[in-house]
């Protein structure tokens, strides 16, 4: 039975040899290990027609199982090569996998630190709920919460974009909850990124693009290759360099009538990341391998214009800044993570000992700034301010894994057994700020955090889990998981999953199963804080267990639990025409999201409770221009969806191939319950929010079109389409719509359904050399415009918290490949 993926599933097909080495988590190492060679894919899409049957590759996700092949997986299971990344043209994994899955989506760019890490949702949940693996192991997530509105808000996601694109051999994407095998926040899927192992080769890559709008220019350049060590072990190191400038996105300033404002739009970024992993067989039978991953990151995000007038009483600064201002947001961010491991055989076991640390660190800063405050007080204030914020996130895990494949008497199919313990240490902290960035309401556009709000929190975690997996006949496979977790913070869960799938025929299988799943509550969500100041408005986050907070209702954080059922189909009706469908339903109950938003003096009084001062000007303000929030368990969720694949290739006898495919997405999410403030008995959402989780991801996501391959020359054209979002809006009015006229009534805006056209064009010079011209967005598409009367100054002409779509249109790059 040819397994049945999308086109984002065309993978490579590996080598008997090299099919054991790429078993990560229990790899067999009987096998010669002179020997261990993975012939895999290079970052070239035009090195040779890509195949339509990935039913051979072995995967390690979704299984313990030993050697499982693709076509074999009672799971939904998606698996992307290097090459399909390579021909996306975007500069990182998080977009590339964006134009291939219909499933995953990212929200829009947002704003503030918000804007200056990206993340992704898997079938329409919070990216909190997708647990990311990095060659089977938990990786660390971003210190950077997203603390502004949207459906992303309160996430610190695993920031995938600080992963060289060149160390990625391939991903497999698990479309089903998960928790009882690899452990919490797997609640919509797993993502397990496998990076390369070639102990020889070299490859590199150019990437030059720019905007339709003639800005947001972009340079990516990757370098990977692998080396033996020794005659029993191999090094393959990776690096890239990224950088793309900002794109102005704004529309005109209601206060000025220009486009001074520049808030809409990309941040400025430059990045440089690199991998090192390394394998050494000891004996026959026993390995050592490391990892070793590090990436710096400097961006800039542009924040609301300060109009000259607002420097009338501060003479310095009138002088500095005549023409008025726009602060810079900036991040210095330096991210790492190192693995350590043996694996082997053993009394016919297969064992894997691994210790694994990460830490992400954000320090967030201002440029073009001023604490107008301190200028009166002292007489001088910085116009840079380098320490504002500074968040911390660490992550320790510790595993050991068993897995055996039993042969009973009496039972005609093996029995694989696996089991394993797990021990994970996680710290988060965030850093006071500056004096100059506190003192007298803070530094303009961000306060620092206050010594009231800074915290510095760990918590134990502990685990063991079980695996069984076995034929109740021939065609009929079953899966059995459990798993146990003490959290130090927020106690015990248990959790367990049944998988099954039935081979009616060699033409059409069945596959379903069902789960609970735990995701507890980050500890950043516990104890993040901070204060973002615009113009004419304040928002501030505070902690739940701070003295803001409790004074409002505020109460400890409960973790999230869900449900997850999932029953597909699979079939090939006629040879080489492999099509799938699942359905799933995920029940998601104790959501952590910010709630109990308070307004006016009672979000005066919150704040001050926390340390935080308000500029003097804000007496004048309108009560919903100023407001609080904490996070909370607000409600609960019933998510359901379906999936679509077929792929089939198309023959032209010697002119050469098309391989069509299309993938489909549909995914609707209803609130189920919602939690009430427990001192003033109204619900902790307003309407505003419940739309960010009901319908601020689109209702659904269609991929489809084909590549065709001819001697020298590859041809990609997809369409992709984005279903409708639904949000509701803020009223601004006032001179200039700088006041905010309700926090209750809003205003119900559908975003319509984008089609986006994706085109590449590679030739191959030679065996070494390939050039690319592609674009994405061809025909430079965007998000529906937001009316008049709901841009806070009349700028952000796209709605910035949620959209189908980004808001820079089409992107039209040059890319060049060499492969030695």
């Amino acid at each position: 039975m040819a397994s049945l993926l999308p086109f984002s599933a065309v993978t490579l097909a590996i080598a008997a040899d090299g099919a054991a080495a790429a078993q990560t988590t229990y790899p067999s190492l009987s096998a010669n290990p002179k020997a261990r060679t993975i012939n895999t894919s290079v970052n070239d899409p035009a090195r040779s027609p890509q195949p339509t049957d990935s039913g051979e590759t072995v995967i390690v996700t979704g299984t313990r199982e030993t050697g499982k092949k693709a076509r074999d997986s009672v799971a939904p299971l998606d698996i992307i090569t290097s090459r399909q990344l390579a021909s996306t043209g975007q500069p990182n994994l998080l977009q590339a996998l964006a134009q291939v899955l219909p499933s995953l989506t990212i929200p829009t760019g947002g704003f503030d630190t918000g804007a200056l890490t990206r993340s992704f949702s898997l079938r329409g949940l919070s990216p909190n709920e997708t647990l990311v693996l990095v060659d089977g192991k938990r990786r660390h997530t971003t210190a950077n919460l997203y603390a502004d509105g949207g459906p992303q808000q309160g996430s610190t996601p695993v920031d995938v974009s600080m992963i060289p694109m060149s160390a990625i051999d391939h991903v497999e994407i698990l479309r089903d909850g998960a928790s009882a095998q690899y452990g919490s926040d797997a609640v919509a899927g797993v993502v397990n990124i496998i990076l390369k192992k070639q102990n020889h080769g070299f490859n590199a890559q150019s990437i030059t693009g720019i905007n339709a709008d003639e800005d947001g220019f972009q340079q990516g350049v990757d370098l990977d290759g692998g080396t033996t060590l020794g005659n029993r072990g191999y090094v393959h190191v990776s690096g890239e360099f990224f950088h793309q400038d900002h794109t102005y996105r704004s529309a005109p300033d209601a206060r000025t009538g220009t486009t001074v404002n520049k808030v809409l739009g990309q941040p400025e970024e430059s990045r440089e990341s690199v991998a090192i992993k390394a394998g050494y067989h000891i004996t026959d039978a026993i390995e050592a391998y490391a990892l070793a991953t590090y990436a710096h990151r400097h961006a800039e995000s542009f924040q609301n214009y300060r109009l000259a007038r607002s420097l009338a009483n501060y003479p310095a600064y009138a002088a500095i800044y005549p023409n008025g201002y726009s602060p810079l947001e900036t991040l210095e961010e330096n991210d790492w993570e190192v693995t350590a491991g043996l694996r082997g055989v053993a009394l016919g076991w297969n064992w894997d000992l691994s210790s694994v640390y990460g830490r992400d660190y954000d320090q967030i800063g201002l440029k073009q700034s001023a604490n107008l405050p301190l200028s009166t007080a002292t007489g001088q204030t910085p116009t840079r301010f380098p320490d504002v914020q500074g968040f911390n996130n660490a992550q320790w895990s510790n595993s050991f894994d068993l897995s055996r494949a039993f042969h009973v008497s009496g039972w005609p199919h093996s029995i694989n057994v696996a089991g394993g313990a797990t021990y994970r240490y996680e710290s988060y902290s965030l850093g006071t700020g500056a004096p100059d960035t506190t003192i007298y309401g803070g530094s303009d556009a961000l306060a620092g955090i206050n010594a009231g709000n800074a915290s510095n929190s760990s918590r134990d975690v502990v685990g063991g889990y079980i695996d069984v997996a076995t034929h109740l006949t021939k065609n009929w496979q079953l899966d059995l998981a459990g798993r146990f977790e003490h959290y130090t913070d927020v106690g015990n869960t248990e959790t367990g999953k049944v998988s099954t799938r039935y081979d009616a025929f060699k033409w059409l299988a069945f596959r379903g199963t069902i789960s609970n799943g735990f995701h507890a509550p980050t500890l950043a969500q516990e104890h993040y804080s901070s204060l973002t100041l615009s113009p004419t408005a304040a928002r501030g986050l505070i902690a739940a267990n701070s003295p803001g907070a409790l004074a409002n209702g505020a109460s400890q954080l409960k973790p999230e639990r869900s449900t997850n059922a999932t029953a597909g189909i699979i079939l090939e009706p006629v040879r080489k025409l492999h099509i799938t469908a699942d359905v799933y339903q995920i029940n998601l109950r104790d959501q952590i999201l910010p709630g109990g938003n308070i307004t006016g003096d009672q979000a005066r009084s919150a704040l001050g409770l926390n340390g935080f001062t308000l500029p003097a000007g804000s007496a004048s303000w309108s009560a919903s221009s100023l407001s609080a929030n904490w996070f909370a368990n607000v409600a609960s969720t019933r998510t359901q969806g379906l999936d679509i694949t077929a792929t089939y290739p198309t023959q032209l006898g010697d002119i050469g191939v098309i391989n069509w495919d299309v993938a489909i997405n549909l995914n609707r999410t209803r609130l189920s319950h919602q939690t009430m403030n427990t001192v003033t008995g109204t619900p902790l959402l307003n309407a505003q929010s419940v739309a960010y989780i009901t319908t601020a991801y689109p209702r659904s996501k269609m991929i489809w079109g084909g590549r065709f391959s001819s001697g020298r020359w590859t041809v990609g054209v997809h369409e992709i389409r984005y279903g409708q979002t639904t949000s509701q809006l803020t009223y601004y009015g006032g001179a200039g719509n700088t006041s905010s006229l309700s926090s209750t009534v809003f205003r119900e805006y559908r975003n319509v359904p984008k089609f986006v056209t994706n085109l590449d064009i590679t030739y191959r010079v030679s065996h070494a050399w390939s050039v690319t011209l592609g674009a994405n967005n061809l025909f430079d598409a965007k998000p529906s415009a937001v009316p008049d009367g709901n841009r806070y100054l009349g700028v952000p002409q796209y709605y910035m918290s949620t959209s189908q779509l980004d808001m820079n249109g089409g992107f039209y790059y040059l890319r060049a490949n060499l492969s030695l």
